[in-house]
């Protein structure tokens, strides 16, 4: 059995999104750039550590027996919205039971730019989720009208939680909201629980609810920038959870939601269809986006990676699909976790190569963010109501105060420190499998290539750019990102 660490936080100290495959207008030179390795490996100490400083060299035609990772940054594709994690109630009564200054060190951890991994994009939850501590609406039973709203129950931990994160992320987080599920009352099963579906008769009550969420918590300090429509659409669980096919989430759109939003003054605030796995997104994106009333409404589509939970493989190219298809909707990653918990197997490495594996192949087919859950989680992955717990980056034991840094924390540290919003992704091409890889320009010019080593044998590659690269060392089970 693995020992698990307790690890303290250790500070760093490093210094509309469409599609466009087009050419830049500036002229990339890598003269006098040097290039600055930050790496975090398995059966190493190295966590985001400085390992490298190197220097470009000329490197004219690549040979067949050379490993390279081949950058062009005149070719540039989608816009970054950002990167980051879940803001649910599990992760905010989690955090309100440690002392004050573990609760500091996590805030600082994740949301600041410098001292952390600098999150810019967050989730939270519409009322309840699996991940509370029991189920809860805003509003009493059978009340159509929506006259008892109220956002009281997030005052005591989520809401003050969410606004310490913008706080330390420097004022500004994007945040979007997502339902489970709405009231029970509402719903032919009526159960907030149990899938079932959205009575007609209530389709104008549950498009009210979703603007007086947003209004409740502008006026409780917290911008919400966007919506989702429904989490796991096509899921019935046994926590909260509501069914709708593509054409009933493409009408509640298009007549309930999408004017709703509108008349209410809320039009700035985008929607996010599907919000559920890969492998039904082509079916749901072409349902909506081919309907042109649906479509004007919908700001893009959100996507999970659960598809592959059953043994099989995460079908990455059907959101590919999707970016070829409708070119003018953005896609983003709204959720992905990983479980069951297990506390011996906490320092598993394949949790962090399960990120980077994801990140890498959801941006290099278009995605334009992209949000991992929970970000903070307890001693026995939760809390949630019907014991589906599962892991975060982070756990605090609530008894003792202690910290659990994952290597999933790293992991994801490696695309959020380094790939800010406004970044535009650029060629990134590997001429070997085991190494996976994705690269961005960031607004003030600096670049960032992730290259992430699956084997168990070090590789050494040329990272080689216009005639000039570095050689680097990737280490096993490694992932690395080069900056400069």
């Amino acid at each position: 059995m693995k020992k698990i660490i307790i690890a303290a936080f250790v500070f760093f100290s490093c210094n509309q999104q469409q599609n466009s495959d087009k050419k830049t207008n500036e002229t990339f030179t890598t003269d006098g750039k040097k290039v600055i390795v930050y790496t975090t490996a398995d059966s190493s100490s190295y966590r985001l550590s400085v390992t490298d400083t190197l220097q470009f060299a000329e490197h004219g035609q690549p040979v067949e027996t050379q490993v390279c990772v081949f950058v062009d940054p005149s070719k540039t594709f989608q816009t970054v919205l950002g990167i980051g994690g879940a803001l649910t109630d599990a992760s905010a009564e989690t955090y309100a039971k440690l002392p004050k200054d573990k609760q500091e060190e996590i805030i600082q951890a994740y949301y600041n730019s410098q001292k952390g991994i600098g999150y810019t994009l967050g989730r939270t939850n519409i009322h309840s989720c699996d991940f509370s501590s029991s189920s809860y609406t805003y509003v009493a039973e059978g009340d159509k009208d929506l006259k008892t709203f109220s956002v009281e129950h997030d005052q005591q931990f989520r809401i003050p939680f969410i606004k310490k994160a913008i706080q330390i992320s420097g004022g500004k987080l994007t945040l979007f909201a997502s339902p489970w599920s709405p009231p029970g009352w509402m719903k032919d099963n009526n159960d907030i629980l149990h899938g079932g579906k959205l009575k007609p008769e209530f389709y104008q009550s549950w498009a009210n609810y979703y603007t007086k969420f947003i209004k409740a918590y502008e006026q409780n300090g917290i911008p919400i920038w966007g919506i989702t429509i429904q989490n796991e659409p096509m899921a019935k669980q046994t926590w909260e959870s509501c069914i709708y096919t593509a054409t009933e989430e493409r009408d509640f759109l298009k007549n309930f939601l999408g004017p709703t939003m509108q008349k209410e003054g809320l039009s700035d605030k985008k929607i996010i269809v599907w919000d559920h796995n890969r492998d039904l997104v082509y079916q749901r994106a072409s349902t909506i986006f081919d309907d042109p009333d649906a479509a004007k409404y919908a700001w893009g589509l959100g996507f999970h990676w659960y598809e592959d939970w059953s043994g099989g493989q995460q079908v990455y190219d059907n959101v590919k699909r999707v970016a070829e298809t409708y070119p003018s909707k953005n896609i983003l990653f709204t959720e992905g976790c990983n479980g069951p918990f297990d506390m011996k197997k906490m320092n598993d490495w394949k949790w962090g190569e399960l990120y980077g594996k994801s990140i890498i192949n959801d941006f290099n087919n278009g995605t334009v963010g992209w949000t991992d859950w929970n970000i903070l989680l307890d001693e026995k992955g939760g809390p949630n109501h019907v014991g589906n717990f599962c892991f975060a980056p982070i756990h605090a034991d609530t008894k003792t105060g202690a910290l659990y840094y994952t290597n999933a924390y790293y992991y994801i540290g490696h695309f959020s420190k380094f790939i800010k919003p406004g970044a535009k992704r650029i060629i990134s091409s590997s001429s070997r499998s085991p190494l996976l890889s994705t690269a961005f320009i960031n607004e003030d010019g600096k670049i960032a290539v992730v290259v992430m080593n699956q084997s168990a044998q070090k590789i050494s590659y040329y990272l080689w750019i216009g005639g000039k690269s570095v050689q680097v060392n990737s280490l096993a089970h490694s992932i690395a990102t080069l900056i400069f």
